[in-house]
């Protein structure tokens, strides 16, 4: 056994050095070259011929001694032996020999170890080959993934350019809206001026006309009296002549004695102005003293201000001082627009029966009001401080109040007594002030127990503030930075109608879902011009009124309004960014009996949503503003309804339509042609 294989070693070394000669030794071409064969073994399939590397020898497998052969198959039809065959059951049936390049060649069988290698490096070749492949269709795929993700990029460009033009066309819109709103506003403002300028002359005129005849009458009245002393001035003439010719007929010694010589050169006398004239004027006169005494008497009113029945107005006096006044049937007293600085302890004692002090827009500091200022006054219900310069609510207020509005200050704190005794208040207005919910006491407003209206717009609050009153009914908190409403925002304000927030900086994540969904009063809510994406879940079941305005809303998920009772009656979300897919099939369900005004306007519609021809009590519908194209015989109107329409105003222009393509039938439900507005449109639509 030892022999042969050193003989088959020794063999197979002879029969490596001869077919590498060969290699080395084969035939050219006339350059030099040496001819390469077609086929695989030209580089042309996956048993091509690397570089360095000698050619793969081909394989013949001959029957062993063990097996019998078939005539005719000995060496007409050798095998050549796959890569992947089992090679211990092969060798063991058969001889293992290379095939020569040359067929006259001759080569002697190879042994496992070779036979192995040589599959080994076929099968090297194969994986180089699949990875080759491999990384080639990665790279196919990796640039087809950039040009999609180019194409994604160039995309949002396309539309963020598109979204920044309909925003600076909706600015230019909103500006120009604006300016024809300022210019209708100064027209109206000038025609009143005209108005008031036309009127003031009718009754400068007026005036001049009755003084004109007052000054007939006068000079009239002076003719007659002119008349009646030339009379009496001839009458004695003519008693004069008769008594000098008594005298000259008598006897002279006879002759009384003469009147003194002044009497017969006297002036002819002058014409005065008419007694009752005189009379008039000093009537005139005493009546304007007796005013000037009666007003002093009236408490002593300083210029510019003016006094009717029981109300006393000072707007705008330039009064530097709280003017002392005495009059006790005094029931209004108006002092806005002044600079009144302070209020003296006294100074409601001479009209202790005020109902209504106005003093907006004065220099009134919370040092410069005496605590006992408000105190006298037992029948005051209406107290107006806007417009001043107070840091803190004024002390001991009458019981008897009813409305406070001290917007417009300087308030940075509410603490448990501000409100202390007010228990008859009903209107509380702070807006406009620096209050936040830290510096807001939750019991500073426990003593208000019956309040129903607080406005805290126009502050600082990032939540909605704690202890709100139960009795309250409209709460607004607009303008403000509000971030959140908790769970227990409302807990106590279970009759709250109406709920204002609009213009802060809620998403509809921030809002809980036990916020407000049970309760059974709340009308209406404003959360125009936050930053809410979707239409808010969870609304209040007793709904009415919902106002989305000017948000970034992109979808109106489905069955949002069907836990409604009755339903929502008016809805609007104009001004986001609405669009086809941005409404379902069920955006509107539990709203088709009670939807009253729906105002899509000013978003990216490009067709009429479902469910609105399901609205059986609608009547108002805007969808102006869109990228609409197309209406639907059945988009607004269903044709299977067969009561009374109640829509009564459609409006569509500036879309994409082409109303002389739109069927007249869509429309049908509507109670009047002329109540459906079409034009203009952005573009005709091309056929």
């Amino acid at each position: 056994m030892r022999c042969w294989l050193v003989a088959g070693g020794l063999w197979l070394l002879v029969v490596v050095t001869v077919s590498s000669g060969q290699t080395g030794n084969g035939p050219r071409n006339q350059e030099g070259e040496t001819p390469r064969k077609k086929g695989k073994r030209d580089g042309q399939g996956p048993l091509r011929a690397k570089a360095g590397r000698s050619r793969p020898l081909k394989i013949r497998l001959v029957p062993g001694p063990g097996l019998p052969v078939e005539p005719g198959e000995n060496q007409a039809k050798p095998r050549v032996m796959k890569p992947y065959e089992n090679l211990q059951e092969q060798h063991s049936s058969y001889n293992i020999i290379p095939v020569p390049n040359d067929p006259s060649d001759h080569m002697t069988p190879l042994t496992q170890e070779e036979i192995q290698r040589i599959l080994w490096r076929e099968e090297e070749e194969h994986r180089e080959e699949e990875e080759r492949l491999n990384k080639k269709d990665e790279a196919r795929k990796k640039r087809r993934k950039q040009r999609k993700e180019k194409a994604e990029k160039q995309r949002k460009i396309v539309e963020g350019k598109r979204r920044e033009e309909e925003e600076a066309l909706r600015l230019q819109v909103e500006k120009e809206e604006e300016e024809w709103r300022r210019h209708m506003e100064e027209e109206e403002r000038r025609r009143q001026d005209e108005e008031d300028s036309r009127r003031k002359e009718a009754a400068e005129k007026e005036a001049r006309e009755e003084e004109r005849k007052l000054e007939e009458e006068r000079w009239r009245h002076e003719e007659m009296l002119r008349e009646e002393l030339l009379g009496l001035v001839e009458e004695e003439e003519e008693k004069q002549e008769k008594a000098e010719e008594v005298w000259l007929r008598g006897d002279v010694f006879e002759m009384p004695p003469k009147e003194p010589e002044e009497l017969e050169h006297l002036p002819a006398p002058i014409p005065q102005p008419p007694a009752a004239t005189e009379g008039e004027l000093k009537e005139m006169e005493e009546a304007e003293e007796e005013e000037k005494v009666g007003l002093h008497n009236r408490g002593g009113l300083p210029p510019g201000c003016d006094i009717s029945d029981v109300t006393l107005t000072c707007d705008h006096a330039k009064l530097t001082y709280f003017p002392p006044l005495s009059i006790p049937e005094l029931k209004s007293l108006s002092l806005e627009g002044n600079n009144i600085s302070s209020i003296p302890a006294e100074a409601f004692n001479g009209i202790p029966n005020l109902e209504w002090i106005n003093l907006k827009k004065n220099q009134l500091t919370s040092n410069s009001i005496d605590v006992k200022a408000f105190k006298t006054l037992k029948m005051l219900t209406r107290l107006y401080l806007d417009g001043n310069l107070l840091e803190a609510t004024p002390t001991d207020l009458p019981p008897t109040l009813q409305e406070l509005k001290i917007s417009e200050n300087r308030l940075r704190t509410i603490d448990e007594n501000s409100f202390h005794g007010l228990s008859s208040l009903v209107i509380l207005e702070l807006e406009g002030n620096l209050l936040s919910e830290g510096h807001v006491d939750p019991l500073a407003f426990a003593p208000l127990v019956q309040l129903s209206f607080l406005r805290l717009g126009r502050n600082h609050f990032r939540t909605v503030p704690q202890g709100l009153p139960a009795s309250l009914l409209e709460l607004y908190l607009e303008n403000n930075l509000i971030e959140e409403i908790s769970e227990a925002a409302f807990n106590q304000t279970q009759s709250l109608n109406v709920v204002s927030l609009r213009h802060n900086r809620l998403d509809e994540n921030r809002i809980a879902p036990l916020a407000w969904i049970n309760h059974r009063n709340l009308e209406s809510i404003d959360l125009s011009h936050n930053d809410i994406y979707l239409v808010p879940s969870y609304l209040p079941r007793s709904l009415v009124h919902l106002v989305l305005v000017g948000n970034k809303i992109e979808r109106i998920p489905g069955f949002v309004f069907a836990h409604m009772d009755p339903g929502i009656e008016y809805l609007y979300l104009s001004y986001n960014r609405l669009d086809g897919e941005g409404i379902e099939p069920e955006s509107f369900f539990g709203s088709y009996q009670s939807m009253v005004e729906l105002c899509l306007d000013h978003n990216q519609l490009v067709s009429i949503p479902s469910g609105i021809n399901e609205m059986t009590s609608l009547h108002f519908l805007r969808l102006n503003d869109n990228n609409i194209r197309s209406v639907r015989d059945e988009g607004i109107c269903d044709p299977d309804h067969s009561g009374d329409s109640t829509l009564v105003a459609v409006r569509l222009e500036n879309n994409h339509l082409d109303p002389q393509n739109i069927s007249p039938s869509a429309f049908s439900c509507v109670r009047s042609s002329s109540s459906v507005v079409l034009r203009p449109q952005k573009t005709k639509r091309t056929r």
